[in-house]
C-alpha cells in the first residue's frame, strides 16, 4: 500500500513539476549570486537550515547551469570553518564570487568572533570548486550592518566592493583584490530620497530606534550596460521589494528609478543580482515558495527580462515557470545525478571537493531533467552508479510524465555501477523523470547516470 501510495503520490505532484522556481529544490538557497564564465554561469549561494527558525546560516553553496533549466550542484566550498577568526556555525549572511587573473576570490559576510562586529571576509581558490583558503587571514572591513558585499569589475579592469544594510558604503579594491587602494567610503548620496527612493520609517538597529530612511534596504548589485552604472536592492523596509539606481559613473551620483520586482512569495527579504548569459538578461532573486519554505527557509529564484529601449530596467513580474531553455543535456556523456531541474524528496551531500551525489532518497522520491537530447536513433542502454547502500530499490527513467512503461529501470542490489538494456525506444529531445521504488527505509546514494 505505501508504494501505491508514494506513486500516486508522484502522479499527483508532477504537475509542479512543470514549475522552474525555485531553481534549486535540494536545499534553500538564499542569495543567489550569479557570474558568467565561458558558457558556464555558476550560481553562488547561501544555505538556510532545515531547522532554522531564525536565520541560521553556516555555509555557501555553489551550482552552475549552461542551459538555464538544469542546475548542478558543485558543493559546499566555503564555510564559517573557513575563517578561524569568525563566529562558527551561523552568520553566514549573503556573498558573491568573481573571477579574476585565474583566481576566484569569494566575498562573504560574517561575525567576528572577538568583536561580534558584522565583517567582510574573502575566501581565494584557483577554481571554482575550490579549496577556498581565507585569503587575508581577518576581516577585510569591520562595522555596523557590514553585510552583504557585492563585488563589480569595470571596463578598464578596475574593481569594486559594495555593502551594507541600511546603509551603503563602496570601495575600489587594490589589484591583489583583498585589499582596498584608498580605503572605503559611504556611496555618495546615500541619505537622499532622489538618489535611493523615498524614506520610511524603518529600524536603526545601531542606535535601537526607529527613523525617516531612504528606500535602499540592504544587499546592492553593482553592474554596467553601455555607458550607465546600475545598483539594484531591495528597498521598502520590511517587506522588501526590488528597485534600482542608475549612475553615470561608479562614483555617482546615483538616481533613483524605481520598483523593478515586487515583495517576494512568502518572504520578507529578496536578494537580486543581474547577469547577461548567452545573449539573454537575467534577475536573480528568493522567495519561500519550497515546501516549508518562509522567511528563514528562501530559495534561489530566476526571470529572464529585457531591457527596455532607454536602458530602463522593466518592471520583472515573478513566475513559476521561470526562464526557457538556452541548451540540452548530452545523455551520452556522464550526467550527474545533482544535475536537475527539479526534484521531490532527495538532497545533496554538503561536501567541498568535486564529488558529489544525490542522497536521503526514499519511496516515491524523483528526479526531473529537462531537454535530454537522445538523438535520432536513442540509446541501446542505460548506466548509472550508486554508492552507500543500505536497502533495495528500483530506478525508474521516464521521458516526459512518470506514467506509462519506463524506456530503463535499474534494480539497485548494492554499491556499484548497473547496465541495463532499454526497455524501449526513445529518440529526440525530452524531459527525464527518474523514479524510485521500493520498500520503507532510505535507499542509497546516487551518484551519476549515462546512456549508450
Amino acid at each position: 500500500m505505501r508504494k501505491i501510495f508514494a506513486v500516486c503520490l508522484c502522479c499527483l505532484i508532477c504537475g509542479l513539476s512543470l514549475a522552474q522556481n525555485p531553481i534549486i529544490t535540494t536545499a534553500y538557497t538564499p542569495d543567489p549570486a550569479p557570474f558568467v564564465y565561458g558558457d558556464t554561469l555558476y550560481m553562488f549561494t547561501g544555505h538556510d537550515e532545515d531547522d532554522a527558525t531564525y536565520f541560521k546560516m553556516k555555509e555557501w553553496m555553489l551550482y552552475s547551469t549552461e542551459d538555464m533549466v538544469n542546475w548542478t550542484y558543485l558543493g559546499t566550498p566555503v564555510t564559517t570553518a573557513t575563517f578561524e577568526w569568525a563566529f562558527q556555525g551561523d552568520r553566514a549572511w549573503a556573498s558573491q564570487a568573481v573571477e579574476r587573473d585565474g583566481k576566484w576570490y569569494w566575498y562573504v559576510c560574517l561575525t567576528e568572533a572577538a568583536t561580534n562586529a558584522d565583517a567582510l571576509a574573502v575566501a581565494v581558490a584557483d577554481d571554482p570548486q575550490g579549496p577556498y583558503r581565507d585569503a587575508i587571514g581577518g576581516p577585510l572591513a569591520t562595522g555596523w550592518s557590514f553585510i552583504d558585499p557585492t563585488v563589480f569589475i569595470d571596463n578598464d579592469g578596475s574593481a569594486y566592493l559594495f555593502w551594507g544594510n541600511k546603509g551603503c558604503w563602496y570601495g575600489k579594491l587594490a589589484s591583489d583584490m583583498i585589499s582596498f587602494e584608498n580605503g572605503y567610503q559611504e556611496v555618495p548620496g546615500f541619505h537622499d530620497p532622489a538618489c535611493f527612493g523615498p524614506e520610511s520609517m524603518k529600524m536603526n538597529w545601531a542606535k535601537g530606534e526607529e527613523e525617516m530612511m531612504v528606500g535602499y534596504e540592504e544587499g546592492p548589485w553593482v553592474s554596467r550596460r553601455g555607458d550607465i552604472y546600475y545598483m539594484t536592492y531591495p528597498a521598502g523596509g520590511v517587506p522588501e521589494y526590488m528597485a534600482y539606481s542608475t549612475a553615470p559613473s561608479i562614483d555617482g551620483p546615483w538616481t533613483y528609478r524605481g520598483r523593478i520586482m515586487d515583495v517576494a512569495e512568502n518572504a520578507f527579504t529578496i536578494h537580486g543580482g543581474e547577469v547577461e548569459f548567452k545573449g539573454r538578461n537575467y534577475m536573480f532573486y528568493h522567495n519561500g515558495a519550497l515546501p516549508n519554505g518562509g522567511g528563514f527557509h528562501r530559495s534561489a529564484c530566476v526571470e529572464e527580462f529585457t531591457y527596455n529601449e532607454d536602458g530602463s530596467i522593466p518592471f520583472i513580474p515573478f513566475t513559476r515557470k521561470g526562464p526557457a531553455p538556452v541548451g540540452s543535456i548530452d545523455p551520452y556523456k556522464r550526467v550527474e545525478a545533482e544535475t536537475m531541474a527539479w526534484s521531490w524528496g532527495v538532497k545533496t551531500d554538503r561536501l567541498a571537493g568535486k564529488d558529489h551525489y544525490v542522497t536521503k532518497i526514499d519511496n516515491g522520491d524523483w528526479i526531473k531533467v529537462r531537454e535530454v537530447e537522445f538523438g535520432a536513433s536513442g540509446p541501446k542502454e542505460l548506466c548509472l552508479e550508486v554508492l552507500n547502500f543500505q536497502n533495495p530499490a528500483t530506478v525508474e527513467f521516464y521521458a516526459d510524465a512518470m506514467g506509462g512503461r519506463p524506456f530503463a529501470a535499474v534494480e539497485v542490489k548494492d554499491n556499484g555501477s548497473f547496465r541495463v538494456p532499454a526497455a524501449r525506444n526513445v529518440s529526440g529531445r525530452h524531459d527525464v523523470y527518474i523514479l524510485f521504488r521500493g520498500d520503507d527505509g532510505q535507499f542509497f546514494d546516487m551518484d551519476w547516470w549515462q546512456v549508450k
